[in-house]
């Protein structure tokens, strides 16, 4: 027997509904104790534990990685596909949850409840995958490469944002604008030298990154609106008296459409 959409659609809404004040609970909690990546013990524990209390399978520590989590529900009709949505709860450095992944960990949750509530009108396993590190730490590919999303046929995920805070110009309400991202990095290479005894004998390679920063800003104002650049000094010498022989930095270049980017 077949169900009609519309009414797959409507369990899962009141499934997702009926868990709110514990959804939003989740991301409060996890919101309220940033973690960064690699380091989500708290998010971890507490994303896991809610879905083994209702009912999920759980493994913790998939892939060598200590802080991810497979959690499992066979559906109710026979062999299918196993379709897998991703939990993210990794934290910036000194700014928290600036990306949101406290609510793409609670997207997660309310997503697996929701399937959960049409399991006996589903073939084949529905999961939920916890994936930390995303801000810089390559946690999926780890998970990838040690076989954790081996037998799994297709993977969904989210992203927190609104159509009036990205870029602000006026945007119709059921448009969504994301920006296409590159990330790139520089390095100069100079010539150490003692700063005081023998400056001339050197050459500065911060100089290289500051002006580097310094023709950026100049450059912002012939950039689109849409247009972000941002970007940090990773290296800038080892000693104020020495001439820094090496030094880096890592910028994001981000607008509406990755043709422009380049």
């Amino acid at each position: 027997m077949t169900i009609a959409k519309e009414t797959l659609s409507e369990t899962t809404t009141q499934a997702i509904e009926a868990a709110r004040p514990e959804l939003v609970e989740v991301a409060l909690d996890i919101h309220a104790h940033p973690e960064l990546n690699y380091q989500e013990q708290h998010a971890a524990q507490l994303l896991s534990g809610t879905l083994e209390k209702h009912g999920f399978k759980v493994e913790r520590g998939v892939g060598g990685v200590e802080t991810a989590f497979t959690a499992t529900l066979p559906g109710g009709v026979g062999d299918g596909p196993t379709v897998a949505v991703l939990a993210e709860y990794d934290a910036l450095p000194e700014i928290g949850h600036g990306c949101g992944h406290n609510l793409i960990a609670m997207a997660a949750i309310g997503a697996g409840l929701g399937l959960k509530a049409n399991l006996g009108n589903l073939p084949g396993n529905i999961m939920v995958i916890g994936t930390p590190a995303e801000e810089g730490g390559g946690g999926k590919i780890r998970m990838l490469d040690a076989g954790v999303f081996k037998g799994v046929d297709a993977v969904l995920s989210s992203h927190p944002s609104s159509n009036r805070t990205v870029i602000p110009t006026e945007i119709p309400m059921g448009e969504s604008w994301s920006l296409a991202m590159v990330g790139y990095r520089y390095i100069f290479h100079g010539k150490a030298a003692h700063a005081a005894a023998m400056p001339h004998e050197g050459i500065n390679a911060l100089n290289g990154v500051i002006h580097l920063f310094n023709g950026i800003d100049s450059l912002r104002q012939h950039l689109r609106e849409d247009t972000r650049i941002h970007g940090i000094i990773t290296d800038g010498g080892m000693a104020p008296n020495v001439v820094p022989e090496y030094a880096a930095a890592n910028f994001m270049l981000r607008c509406r459409d990755r043709d422009y980017l380049s």
